[in-house]
């Protein structure tokens, strides 16, 4: 798979790039250039650390959109040591933005469900970009009451920019879809537990993403709207949607600090798309500690803990206790 570097990552590209050469010429021309190569990896990896340390918001929005990102479906079957893809809403067709399917992990068998990308133009138009129509949600709700049927788990992959917001969508009841969605997966009697892969875009992203357990990678984004279209309302210009990015908290570390999440799955270093294999191992430990843990848990325990946690999100502030008295 060719990586295109994004334009911070162009320093260390140039220097594998310079690494390459040296082998080359090394093989070549029979020349011992060993120990240069040894201090320009050295000097690439401490660079590549150094970048990754101290990414904006704007950047890591980059890496979360990220073209080879690793999508639901590869994950799924990273995961899993048998995945089995089921298709359709039994009403109206089979959305390929939305995946979903049987699978087990280890020793558990899961319901698996995830917001679907492509990786080059024609893949993107087939998934929609990643944005769901209303048949997609009601897929997955589907595949949830079949989870809840036969006592099986849910994982749910968030990664869309938000619900696809065309008339054809709104026609068949968009909006609809995703309430429902909310208001079912409060009560769903088994633990859903979901990760933030890539981007996770407003109600497209909660209309599988209420759960008992939800994380973050550690370069994705979780965000009522988007920096550009942030920018567009506020500001009336795109070109500043860093500032929107910087002032959304929509970092995994962010997240975190408010509360919304519960935990940050770590990244290879540069970034997943770098080592799917990797990247899924991570996220798979996560999911196995999880698994194991609820276990223990009855059906009331696992409902109410969902239905509490997202009653608690939000804090109010009493103005009247601000005022003091005769004022």
């Amino acid at each position: 798979m060719i990586i295109k570097p994004l334009e911070f990552e162009k320093p260390i590209h140039d220097l594998y790039i310079k690494i390459d050469e040296l082998k080359r010429l090394s093989q070549e021309g029979q020349v011992d250039l060993a120990q240069e190569i040894k201090k320009i990896e050295t000097r690439a990896k401490t660079l590549k650390k150094e970048i990754f340390a101290h990414l904006t918001p704007q950047q890591i929005l980059q890496i979360a959109r990220h073209p080879n990102r690793p999508d639901s479906f590869s994950l799924a079957n990273l995961i899993c040591d048998d995945f089995i893809e089921l298709h359709g809403d039994r009403h109206f067709r089979d959305d390929p933005s939305m995946i979903g399917g049987m699978g087990q992990i280890a020793s558990h068998r899961v319901v698996i469900i995830g917001h679907q990308k492509g990786h080059d133009t024609k893949e993107n138009i087939y998934r929609n970009f990643g944005m769901p129509h209303p048949e997609g949600y009601r897929k997955a709700l589907r595949l949830m009451k079949l989870a809840e049927k036969f006592g099986l788990p849910i994982v749910t992959f968030i990664d869309t920019p938000g619900a696809y917001p065309g008339l054809g969508a709104e026609e068949r009841g968009q909006s609809e879809a995703i309430a429902r969605n909310l208001k079912e997966m409060t009560g769903i009697h088994v633990p859903i537990f979901s990760v933030v892969v890539g981007e996770g875009g407003s109600g497209g992203a909660l209309g599988i993403g209420v759960a008992n357990r939800i994380y973050m990678l550690e370069h994705s984004v979780y965000s009522v709207i988007s920096p550009e279209g942030c920018a567009s309302i506020l500001f009336r210009d795109t070109d500043k949607a860093d500032i929107a990015a910087e002032q959304l908290k929509l970092t995994a570390k962010d997240i975190l600090e408010l509360g919304v999440i519960d935990g940050i799955v770590k990244e290879p270093l540069g970034g997943g798309h770098h080592d799917w294999h990797c990247q899924a191992e991570n996220i798979k430990k996560v999911i196995l500690k999880d698994l194991a843990s609820y276990k223990r848990k009855d059906t009331k325990e696992i409902t109410e803990e969902r239905y509490e946690k997202f009653r608690s999100f939000g804090k109010f502030m009493d103005e009247s206790k601000t005022i003091k008295k005769g004022d």
